[in-house]
C-alpha cells in the first residue's frame, strides 16, 4: 500500500476542516453560525469540510456558484447535523442549485376512478428520498440575509434528509438513546393535530400553516423555527421545542 494511497484514503474517511479563506467567507455570511460558541464553530467547520469533500454541488439554469457560496450552503446544511454528526449526511451525494424557484412535474393517480392528473409545482427546495437535494439559490441567499425570520430552506430540506435516514419521511428521524421515541411520536403527533385543526378552522397560528401538510413537513418546518425563531417555537409548543433542543442542541438564535 503506497503512502499516497493511504493519504487519499485518510482524507476521504476524515476530510480536513474547511480551509481558512472559504471558512471566513462562509462564517461572515452566516449570522446563525457566528452566534455558535467556539466549540460548536470548530465542529461546524469540521463538518463543512466533510460535506464539501463528499457532496457535489451542481449549478443549473444559469445559477452561479462561487467558493464562498458553496461554503455558505454547506454551513446551513451542517447546522442540523452538529449533534447527530457526519454519519447523518450519508445516503446521498448531489445538490442541484437553481437560480430561483423551480418547477417539478407531479403525477397523481386517483384510486377511485383510475384517472391520472399531472401538474407543475413551483418549489424553492426539495429533498429526494434516494436522490439529491434541490435548492433555490435566491432563497438560500435570502435566508442568510434574514436569518431570524423563521425560514431556512436548507435547514428544512436537511431535516427531510435526516427524517429519511430510516425510511420514508414520517416526522421521526433516527433518535439518540437520550430521546424517547415514544415521547417524540406522542408530542409531535399532538402538536401536528392541534396545528391541523387550527389551520382547518382558519385560525392564526405561530407555526407556518404549511406544517399542517403532513407530519414530515411539520418536523421540517419546526426545525426551521428551532434555528431561526426558537422563542416562537417555545410559545407554540414547549414540548416540541424541548425535544428539538435535545436533538439539535441549543439554538444560537436570539430568544
Amino acid at each position: 500500500m503506497s503512502a499516497d494511497w493511504w493519504r487519499r484514503l485518510r482524507a476521504y474517511v476524515s476530510p480536513p476542516p474547511l480551509a481558512d479563506k472559504p471558512w471566513r467567507l462562509a462564517l461572515a455570511a452566516s449570522p446563525i453560525a457566528q452566534r455558535l460558541d467556539t466549540a460548536r464553530q470548530h465542529e461546524l467547520r469540521r463538518l463543512v469540510g466533510v460535506f464539501l469533500a463528499r457532496k457535489r454541488l451542481h449549478a443549473l439554469a444559469g445559477a452561479e456558484l462561487t467558493e464562498g457560496t458553496c461554503a455558505a450552503i454547506a454551513i446551513q446544511a451542517c447546522l442540523p447535523v452538529l449533534r447527530p454528526g457526519p454519519g447523518a449526511l450519508r445516503g446521498w451525494r448531489d445538490i442541484l442549485i437553481y437560480p430561483g424557484e423551480f418547477k417539478v412535474k407531479r403525477s397523481h393517480h386517483d384510486d377511485r376512478n383510475g384517472v391520472v392528473t399531472e401538474s407543475d409545482d413551483v418549489l424553492i427546495g426539495e429533498a429526494w428520498e434516494h436522490g439529491p437535494l434541490v435548492l433555490s439559490l435566491a432563497d438560500v441567499q435570502l435566508d442568510l440575509a434574514q436569518p431570524w425570520d423563521g425560514y431556512n430552506v436548507v435547514v428544512h430540506e436537511i431535516a427531510h434528509k435526516l427524517d429519511m435516514l430510516d425510511g420514508p419521511p414520517d416526522g421521526v428521524p433516527p433518535l439518540p438513546p437520550s430521546i424517547s421515541r415514544r415521547q417524540w411520536i406522542v408530542a409531535f403527533q399532538r402538536a401536528f393535530d392541534l396545528l391541523s385543526n387550527d389551520v382547518a378552522r382558519g385560525r392564526d397560528t405561530l407555526i407556518d400553516p404549511y406544517a399542517a401538510e403532513s407530519p414530515d413537513e411539520f418536523f421540517a418546518v419546526v426545525s426551521e423555527l428551532h434555528w431561526s425563531q426558537p422563542g416562537v417555537l417555545q410559545r407554540a409548543d414547549a414540548t416540541v421545542a424541548r425535544l428539538l433542543e435535545a436533538y439539535y442542541g441549543v439554538s444560537p438564535a436570539p430568544g
